[in-house]
C-alpha cells in the first residue's frame, strides 16, 4: 500500500491560480503538495493578454516560469496525477489519486478551474479562446475595429453587444434561431446600427482556428474576424460540491473575500471562483487563498 503523506496545505490544480497559493505558502514555509494533471483550460489560446510584464506571451510560457520560481521554495512539492476522491476526517482532508497516492492535510485549497460547454457547432471549439473568446479585456484590443460576431441570444446578447462596441463598431449579432431579444433592446441596437441575424448556424470557416465565416443553414455566409460567445459551463471538479461547497447561481464556488468556500477548511481560487477569468485574476486569488490558508494555520496553532 502506499505511503500516506501528510502536509500543511493540499492545493488541487497547478495552474495560475494554483501556483500563486503555493508560492503564498511556500514563502510562509508551509508544506505543500499540488496536484496537478497538466490540462489547463486555456491551453488552446495562443498568447495572454492584460496582464502586466507578461502581455503578449503565451500561457504556456507563463506557467512553465511560474512554476520554476515557486519549485525554488524547498517546502512545495509537485505531483502529476488527478484527484478522484476527497475525504474529511476528523481533523484533516484526506485526497485520494488516480494513481492511488494519499495525502492528508489541514487545508486543502481548489483551483480546479471550470469546463465549458461547447455548443454543437463545428469549428466552435477548433476556434475556441483563439478568435471566438470570451473577453475583450483579454481579447479586444488584438482584433479592435475588426468585422466581429457575437453569438448569444436576449440579455447577454444585448449586454455583449453594449460591451464589445467599445472596440469595434463593426459588429453584428448571431442568434442561431429565433431572436429573443425584446422590442426595446432591438430599437436600442438599431440605433447603433447593430444588426441581428436569426439564421442558425451550420458551422464556423476558419484557418487552424482563425475565423472566416459563419455558415448558415440556407448556404448563405457572413464574413467575421471574431465572435464573442459565453457558452455554459460547468465545475471542471465536481468534489467541491460533493463535500457540501456551496455553489452561486451562476454555478461559480461561493467564497467570502479570502477565498474561503462555506465549507471549513477547504478554499478555492481562479475561475472556479469567479466570472472574472482572467491569469492577472487568476493569480490574484490564488495568492489571497494561499495566505489566507495560513493565516487559519496560524490562529489554530497559537
Amino acid at each position: 500500500m502506499n505511503k500516506r503523506i501528510n502536509v500543511d496545505v493540499i492545493i488541487v490544480g497547478g495552474s495560475y491560480a494554483g501556483l500563486s497559493a503555493a508560492m503564498a505558502l511556500g514563502r510562509a514555509l508551509r508544506r505543500v503538495t499540488v496536484i496537478d494533471n497538466g490540462l489547463p483550460c486555456n491551453r488552446q489560446t495562443p498568447f495572454s493578454h492584460n496582464f502586466l510584464t507578461q502581455d503578449g506571451v503565451e500561457p504556456s510560457t507563463i506557467a512553465q516560469k511560474a512554476k520554476q520560481q515557486v519549485e525554488a521554495y524547498q517546502t512545495v512539492a509537485f505531483h502529476t496525477d488527478t484527484v478522484v476522491e476527497v475525504v474529511k476526517m476528523s481533523n484533516v482532508f484526506q485526497v485520494n489519486t488516480l494513481s492511488k497516492q494519499f495525502f492528508t492535510a489541514p487545508k486543502i485549497i481548489f483551483a480546479t478551474g471550470v469546463k465549458d460547454i461547447m455548443p454543437n457547432i463545428p469549428g466552435f471549439s477548433e476556434c475556441w479562446g483563439i478568435s471566438v473568446l470570451h473577453c475583450p479585456y483579454c481579447h479586444g484590443y488584438e482584433v479592435r475595429q475588426e468585422a466581429t460576431g457575437i453569438l448569444a441570444n436576449g440579455d447577454v446578447a444585448f449586454h455583449y453587444a453594449k460591451l464589445i462596441r467599445n472596440w469595434t463598431k463593426n459588429l453584428t449579432i448571431f442568434t442561431d434561431g429565433k431572436s429573443t431579444l425584446s422590442d426595446e433592446q432591438l430599437q436600442k441596437l438599431a440605433q447603433h446600427g447593430i444588426a441581428v441575424i436569426e439564421k442558425k448556424i451550420v458551422s464556423l470557416d476558419h484557418e487552424c482556428g482563425m475565423l472566416q465565416q459563419i455558415v448558415f443553414s440556407d448556404n448563405s455566409t457572413h464574413p467575421v474576424k471574431a465572435i464573442y460567445s459565453r457558452p455554459n459551463f460547468v465545475q471542471h471538479c465536481p468534489i467541491p460540491e460533493s463535500l457540501g461547497c456551496e455553489l452561486t447561481e451562476q454555478g461559480l464556488l461561493k467564497v467570502d473575500g479570502m477565498q474561503k468556500t462555506t465549507v471549513p477548511g477547504i478554499f478555492a481560487c481562479g475561475d472556479s471562483t469567479h466570472a472574472m477569468r482572467s491569469v492577472a485574476n487568476a493569480v490574484a486569488t490564488g495568492n489571497m487563498a494561499g495566505a489566507a490558508a495560513n493565516n487559519e494555520l496560524i490562529g489554530e496553532a497559537f
